[in-house]
């Protein structure tokens, strides 16, 4: 999730390399809500009837296609595992820094999981490093709502004289793939091929989530970021917070405030996605600062398909005229090669000319 600022300068545009390999600019740093996201009324994934599925695919579609990003209600996401989860994050990044090290992310290198620390990256080159902590968790197959696997282990670090925070955490995990997997059959309606076209590639998917915690940012805007911009790996992230910070690139290089909604999350195509649409759906740059006045706590869920899964494109997305754009590998490979790369950029000052999987 990590990028380099090519240009800094506050009186010109600004080009950000992202560890994708893609390169976006944008006009000025400031943000506005003259712009907004979509919000759409998912409560027809819910319907017995096709039609009514078929109609909320295509919103989603056009959302997909134009920006990225879009809001969900009526999703019938049970919000008081959200609060739980919010209120094991404000205990656990209470803790003092030498516990939370205990499970640092540095201990599995090729893994998302376990503490990031505060103020450790600047992976857009500000004046300050970027204004967060997080702690990340994987999918664990034994808690897998739909297809439980008590024989497989989990990948992941939890802290100790914590009782109840992974208990917490994964039940809003469960609660996360059980609504992915039924929008992730929205998302096939959307690009118009069968409705189970992703449901073999799910049973084992990519599930993992993250806490977040922003300090109230006291330096300007353009000497540091919350965290830095950046896209996402998987399919797609869904997005709940406690208070605006969130920020969109709109096609027109102008950045989008996203006001927080109560009840309503937010929706974004990761990268995986737009590879395997071969680019029609969208994995938009996006940012947080924390301008709020206020702590900000967020929880991110990262849905993908399989790690095994051939990242072959859509067949609804390519054609003589309009050829792959991308080499075909595992979303594994993918996962693999995009966590590696963003680790190592993370830290100040590091090259990221590894070799491209464009």
């Amino acid at each position: 999730m990590s990028t380099t600022v090519i240009s800094t300068n506050a009186n010109t545009s600004k080009t950000i390399r992202l560890t994708n390999g893609k390169n976006f600019t944008y006009v000025s740093n400031a943000a506005s809500t003259e712009e907004s996201i979509p919000i759409i009324d998912v409560s027809r994934m819910y319907s017995d009837k096709l039609a009514d599925r078929q109609a909320l695919a295509e919103d989603i579609r056009q959302a997909a296609h134009s920006i990225g990003f879009f809001c969900i209600t009526s999703h019938n996401i049970n919000m008081e595992l959200v609060s739980d989860v919010m209120e094991q994050a404000k205990g656990f990044f209470a803790l003092p820094e030498e516990k939370k090290m205990e499970v640092s992310s540095e201990l599995i290198p090729d893994e998302y999981c376990g503490y990031h620390g505060m103020q450790r990256y600047n992976p857009n080159g500000w004046k300050y490093r970027d204004l967060y902590e997080a702690f990340n968790w994987n999918y664990n197959p034994a808690k897998d709502p739909d297809h439980p696997d008590p024989l497989t282990p989990q990948i992941n670090l939890w802290p100790k004289d914590m009782p109840e925070f992974e208990e917490k955490l994964s039940a809003y995990q469960t609660e996360m793939i059980r609504f992915a997997r039924r929008l992730t059959r929205m998302f096939a309606l959307a690009l118009h091929v069968p409705e189970d076209f992703y449901d073999e590639h799910v049973k084992q998917p990519e599930a993992g989530l993250r806490i977040l915690h922003y300090p109230q940012q006291e330096a300007r805007r353009d000497e540091q970021n919350g965290i830095g911009a950046h896209t996402d790996v998987e399919f797609f992230t869904i997005i709940t917070s406690d208070a605006e910070g969130l920020e969109v690139l709109s096609k027109s290089g102008h950045w989008i405030k996203v006001k927080p909604i109560p009840g309503c999350l937010v929706v974004n195509i990761a990268d995986c996605f737009m590879r395997q649409t071969n680019d029609f759906f969208v994995s938009t740059v996006h940012r947080v600062i924390n301008e709020s006045g206020r702590e900000r706590y967020s929880v991110p869920f990262f849905w993908g398909i399989n790690r095994k899964t051939l990242l072959s494109p859509v067949p609804t997305c390519v054609s003589e005229e309009n050829p792959n754009k991308y080499p075909v590998m595992t979303a594994g490979e993918y996962y693999l090669w995009r966590t590696r790369r963003q680790k190592r950029s993370w830290l100040v000052g590091e090259n990221q000319n590894e070799t491209s999987t464009e």
